[in-house]
């Protein structure tokens, strides 16, 4: 590993503080500190003790959960939450990348695929359009890191980002009410009622408004004296009906309904925002306005259904999962040098552009087998499948917002797996499993319309594609307490597919694999007090498919490269120190390498390359790290209460922080993100028996304000993370 920064031990030091705050609380309050609660994850697809899991997993749950999504942020708040994920877009609420280790996917492509595989519900969803649902009325959210090939249906070789809304429950009429309000007049409304029907049947009904008020003032002109508009609000809800019919133990299905309409801005880019030769934002720029002579709006609306059916045969359980998902109508438009022709600042040409999604629909289906054996011996064995049928494009238009070109393709995916797991436990102490799935995959794609865009190569291409995947792993118990682990898991991405565009054939990029290596423990501590988990791991992926962006035109297309390196470490804690205080700590350490010294790619107009240009002009990124991948993630929270007359008031605070990271494949000086961090408040007041709770909020306190991607083909435009907001909010539960 490299040397550690000053701020870097500093960073350990307040972690290994944290550990060791419960030694302390041992022995000055050990009568009155609490058990923590026993989390239970279905990582492995059945519900299991956290500590029992040999996977790298986090989740989050309850106030953790309820204190993130009280400002109305969508699902990009999840970023830096839990070790070794980010999650970043250049579409603002819609179009979310995620990445975990630092392996992800930049690629903005209609027909993108990724690396980390986004589940909700147990329904995989594939496109990244359909991965930003809004966050209400969940269960949990489990982040599983490393490949997890064997048990999820698709391209997981980063990892699974999991969510599981709350299920009906039979016999009791239940729910809560959550209303905030906040700067900007930002509004988040939330709710859910649990009805029983009979003694057989339960509904649940959740549903989520959230909304911002324009507040960027937008200007036709650099002097700022003709003022357009203004920008960057959103209007969004989201609505989920769920149907459970239990007749007897034996057999349970679940019904679930779905919809989201967004309707909003698109990101603003905002030109030559970053100051020549460094990664800052230019002294003075004004972030609460902006100067564009272009549209800049986006819309969304999918709707989907599942069912789960299970049944229980005494010795083995079956499950049945059927999935739809469907975008009717997904538009984003937005001026993408940032500007006008007379700036801010040098703007060689103008562009504006709309991506969108006519219509997409997405099938898949599971039919699973486990068994309930009482001895050393269980499996799970089961079919998969899924086909995908998505229209989409891009359109260009000139300056008085008249189209110019369209570009329509077509994308039709299908798959099917089959795959079989075992545990079995040696000894009481000693426990393996092992994982095999098979996948085969085929895609057809081409181009319907190509309206003023002169296509080079063919207007259709087909791919194919089979891989068997496995993994293994051993849990040895050092003490009814303390567990340690390892795992060695492969993974596949079937072959990616990117749209024709100007002077750019279709691409395809062959399908990468990797091969992951892991070792862990996970332990309870001081009398169920604490707990904490600790990994290392190191994998290979071979064949990495990657997003090549800009660098001379605004052009998106589809390589490979040899090899791509990955090792780390992520450290997750969390603490009962007292009736009053709990505390939790998570820190990783990723660092990836590209290691193919044929790669090269085009450089920007007007940055500062830091890599070696080859005697073609081109930028070799042998040795780079990989976009989006910082080395340095650390998260902690805080939460501190006590009796107040017939409730009990509390403080809660949350901290995250990421190392600098890379825009694009190739390093320049105007193109890394500088560290970031991100902290929250709340001071809140329970009462009511628990039933009622009011607390005032700040999120992004210290107002950061941090440039967190970029267009490389033009000027130095950049865009920013959210800023400071402060807010009220009140919650009922009945």
């Amino acid at each position: 590993m490299m040397k550690m920064s000053k701020m870097h031990r500093r960073v350990l030091a307040a972690l290994a503080l944290s550990a060791a705050m419960p030694v302390q609380a041992q022995t000055t309050a050990a009568s009155q500190a609490p058990e923590l609660q026993t989390v239970t994850v279905t990582a492995q697809r059945r519900t299991e003790n956290i500590r029992e899991v040999p996977v790298s997993v986090t989740a989050l749950k309850g106030e953790k959960l309820d204190v993130l999504i009280s400002g109305g942020e969508d699902i990009r708040l999840l970023a830096g939450k839990v070790p070794s994920l980010n999650v970043e877009s250049s579409n603002g609420r819609t179009f979310p990348r995620f990445y975990i280790r630092g392996y992800g996917n930049t690629d903005f492509n209609t027909f993108a695929s990724q690396p980390v595989s986004l589940v909700y519900d147990d329904v995989v969803q594939e496109n990244p359009i359909l991965k930003g649902f809004p966050i209400f009325d969940l269960a949990s959210v489990e982040v599983l890191r490393g490949p997890q090939g064997t048990l999820f249906g698709r391209n997981t070789p980063a990892g699974v980002v999991k969510f599981e809304s709350e299920r009906p429950k039979l016999g009791k009429t239940e729910g809560y009410y959550n209303l905030s309000l906040a700067s900007r007049q930002t509004a988040n409304v939330e709710g859910a009622v649990n009805v029983p029907l009979s003694d057989k049947w339960a509904m649940r009904v959740s549903a989520v408004g959230q909304h911002r008020d324009d507040y960027v003032d937008n200007f036709a002109d650099v002097a700022k004296t003709q003022k357009r508009n203004e920008l960057d609000g959103y209007n969004e809800h989201a609505e989920r009906v769920q149907f459970l019919y239990s007749p007897d133990s034996s057999f349970n299905a679940l019904l679930n309904l779905h919809q989201r309409n967004t309707n909003g801005s698109a990101r603003l880019f905002r030109a030559n925002l970053i100051g020549k030769g460094t990664n800052k934002i230019v002294p003075g720029y004004d972030l609460d306005s902006i100067v564009t002579n272009a549209d800049n709006w986006q819309r969304l609306k999918t709707n989907g259904a599942n069912l789960r059916l299970s049944w229980d045969l005494g010795s083995v359980r079956l499950f049945s999962i059927t999935g739809y998902e469907h975008v009717s109508d997904y538009y984003s438009r937005g001026d993408i040098d940032g500007g006008t022709p007379a700036g801010p600042g040098f703007i060689p040409f103008q562009v504006q552009t709309g991506g969108y999604i006519s219509d997409l629909d997405q099938y898949t289906q599971e039919f699973r087998v486990e068994s309930k054996n009482a001895g050393p011996l269980n499996w799970q064995t089961g079919l998969y499948f899924f086909d995908e049928d998505a229209t989409g494009g891009s359109d260009n238009f000139n300056d008085a917002g008249t189209r110019t070109s369209r570009l329509v393709s077509n994308q039709k995916n299908d798959a099917w797996a089959a795959f079989a797991s075992v545990n079995y436990s040696i000894s009481p102490d000693w426990t393996v499993r092992g994982g095999l799935r098979y996948t085969k995959d085929e895609k057809e794609f081409g181009t319907l319309v190509n309206e003023n865009v002169t296509q080079i190569g063919p207007r259709s291409v087909s791919t194919s594609q089979d891989k068997f995947n496995w993994d293994l792993s051993a849990t040895y118990k050092l003490s009814p307490t303390v567990n340690v682990y390892g795992r060695v898991a492969t993974g596949f991405r079937a072959p990616s597919i990117a749209a024709a565009s100007a002077a750019v054939p279709i691409t395809v990029a062959d399908s990468e694999t990797i091969t992951s290596y892991e070792l862990g423990l996970k332990a309870d501590l001081f009398e169920r007090r604490a707990r904490t988990s600790f990994s290392v791991y190191d994998y290979t992926v071979k064949d990495q498919q990657l997003t090549v962006v800009g660098g001379n035109s605004n052009v998106n297309r589809l390589i490979n490269a040899d090899r791509t390196k990955g090792k780390g470490a992520e450290f997750d804690f969390e603490a009962a120190v007292s009736t009053a205080l709990r505390v939790s700590a998570g820190a990783s350490y990723n660092y990836t390498q590209i290691r193919d010294a044929s790669l090269s790619v085009n450089r920007c107009g007007s940055c500062t390359v830091t890599d070696p240009v080859n005697a073609a002009g081109r930028v070799v990124i042998d040795g780079n790290s990989l976009p989006q991948a910082p080395r340095w993630t650390v998260n902690a929270t805080a939460r501190y209460g006590v009796p107040f007359r017939d409730g009990e008031l509390y403080f809660f605070t949350d901290w995250s922080y990421r190392s600098k990271i890379n825009f694009f494949l190739y390093e320049a000086a105007e193109f890394v993100g500088a560290p970031l961090t991100e902290g929250g408040v709340r001071l809140g007041y329970i009462f009511g028996g628990g039933k009622y709770e009011v607390a005032a909020f700040g999120r992004n306190v210290l107002d950061q304000r941090r440039i967190t991607g970029a267009i490389d083909f033009n000027n130095l435009t950049g865009f920013t993370n959210e800023p400071r907001q402060w807010g009220v909010q009140f919650k009922g539960n009945f």
